[in-house]
């Protein structure tokens, strides 16, 4: 395993060399889900309901925006051509681009949410069991648009058909986070939603690798 984690830290290094990129991702999130509470209105009823649909969108999106990227410049600069015939198979090259792009993208979004909530009027409770459902569906979301921009690498319009690809893949994600956080706002439990969404983390943790290795090397022949 020592040369899967050599390279999460060599993405994740990559990563921090460009943390203007980074810090547009989180400042999109909070934009997008600070807007509909101006276009809503004050009533503190209306936005509670709204918050946990309007986050998880927001997020979703604020993952979109940074998925272009993480295969792009080792394909510009040749790199990934050394890694599809490098010791470490593309399989677990793929798993460690994603793990290095959901700890740099999707964490400090789950991060950022009781910023946020504070627009929605959410209780602590409340806040924490929407923390929890992204911080178990994000990790979905970062692997199935490590899939899509595999896919789409050497595209025309690859930042345009990447959320063509995985738009309809995050929907699952979406509606069993959602649906967590609804129940735990209304008092019921909200386990087994989120069961749902370890469920689909653990499929995509074995299906993303392969599918997105195979994209990578169609890409590169």
């Amino acid at each position: 395993m020592r040369p899967f984690f050599a390279q999460v830290g060599r993405e994740l290094k990559l990563a921090m060399r460009q943390v203007g990129d980074l810090a547009m991702v989180v400042l999109f999130f909070a934009l997008v889900a600070a807007l509909f509470p101006f276009a809503i209105g004050p009533e503190a009823n209306l936005l509670q309901r709204l918050a946990p649909g309007v986050i998880w969108v927001s997020a979703l999106l604020s993952v979109l925006l940074s998925l272009e990227r993480l295969f792009l410049a080792d394909y510009e600069d040749g790199t990934l051509e050394l890694l599809v015939t490098g010791p470490l198979p593309l399989e677990l090259v793929v798993l460690a681009k994603t793990v290095a792009h959901w700890l740099t993208a999707a964490l400090p979004l789950v991060v950022a949410v009781p910023v946020v909530s504070i627009l929605y009027n959410l209780s602590a409770e409340a806040v924490g069991w929407l923390m929890l459902g992204l911080a178990l569906g994000t990790p979905s979301l970062s692997l199935v648009g490590a899939v899509g921009a595999a896919l789409a690498l050497g595209a025309r319009r690859g930042g345009v058909l990447i959320p063509i690809i995985v738009l309809p893949l995050y929907v699952p994600a979406l509606i069993f986070g959602v649906m967590a956080s609804e129940a735990a706002l209304a008092g019921l439990s909200a386990k087994p939603y989120l069961l749902f969404l370890g469920a689909i983390f653990l499929v995509m943790l074995f299906v993303a690798p392969l599918a997105g290795a195979a994209g990578l090397r169609h890409s590169v022949e």
